[in-house]
């Protein structure tokens, strides 16, 4: 009894360890690369997994909130994708550093010239972003994935505090409270400058690591579970045997 209660327990964790591995990295998602302070610059990459067997992704598109614009956007350049920053006149001016801005970036879409995002693999799109608003707590993004075989899925619907995941979450950016002299500092900078300069040093690496970081721990936490539940199954079969044999 206590060998087939194990083995079903081993299974079980199996499971689980799989249920909770896998959902949660197969939507597209933002995050800060250190962090990104309400009234300051940030660096944020856009992290694009390929969820299909039979077809590459070749178009990232991301529209920019109209509610809360950003003046400023820089992209680094990516080996296989042209980029291209869509900017749209403003029905009312932002004011950044002392100066008015009459137009934000309003979509930056990302097309491949090679292969794209194959099965299997997962990319990121770095932006350096600002002046982000003092005025919110979150940036929600939208976001279009265009595959190799003309399939198109929107990244568009707004999660919902105290609700369930939607089918096709919208990225959204969270942002910390300002320095006490309202601006971002740390590996985002302060201005447009640093924020670009800082984007060279810190985006090539993140994107040259592949799938480490969450991803990789996702799969060995996977894995693991797979060899508890494989254990408990075969102790179980050797257990019932010794009985059968006495």
């Amino acid at each position: 009894m206590k060998a087939s209660r194990l083995a079903a327990a081993g299974g079980g964790a199996a499971i689980a360890v799989l249920a909770l591995a896998t959902p949660s990295f197969a939507h597209v998602s933002v995050a800060p690369e250190g962090t990104a302070a309400k009234g300051g610059y940030a660096i944020v990459d856009f992290k694009v997994p390929n969820e299909r067997d039979d077809a590459s992704t070749t178009e990232v598109e991301v529209s920019f909130p109209a509610d809360h614009p950003l003046a400023s956007v820089l992209a680094q350049p990516l080996a296989g994708w042209k980029v291209e920053i869509t900017r749209s006149r403003l029905a009312k001016p932002l004011e950044v550093h002392g100066r008015k801005i009459d137009e934000a970036v309003s979509k930056v879409t990302w097309t491949a010239d090679g292969k794209g995002i194959e099965p299997g693999y997962f990319q990121k799109f770095p932006l350096s972003v600002g002046a982000l608003p003092e005025d919110t707590d979150e940036l929600v993004f939208k976001a279009v994935q265009t595959y190799s075989d003309k399939e198109v899925v929107r990244w568009i619907e707004v999660p919902r505090e105290g609700q369930e995941e939607p089918e096709n979450p919208a990225p959204v950016l969270t942002l910390s409270a300002a320095d006490d002299d309202g601006h971002s500092h740390g590996t985002a900078g302060t201005t447009a400058e640093d924020a670009s300069a800082t984007t060279e040093a810190t985006s090539a690496a993140s994107v040259a690591a592949g799938s480490s970081g969450s991803d990789t721990t996702a799969r060995v936490l996977g894995a693991a579970g797979i060899a508890v539940g494989a254990a408990g199954v075969a102790y179980g079969v050797l257990a019932g045997r010794r009985r059968t044999a006495s």
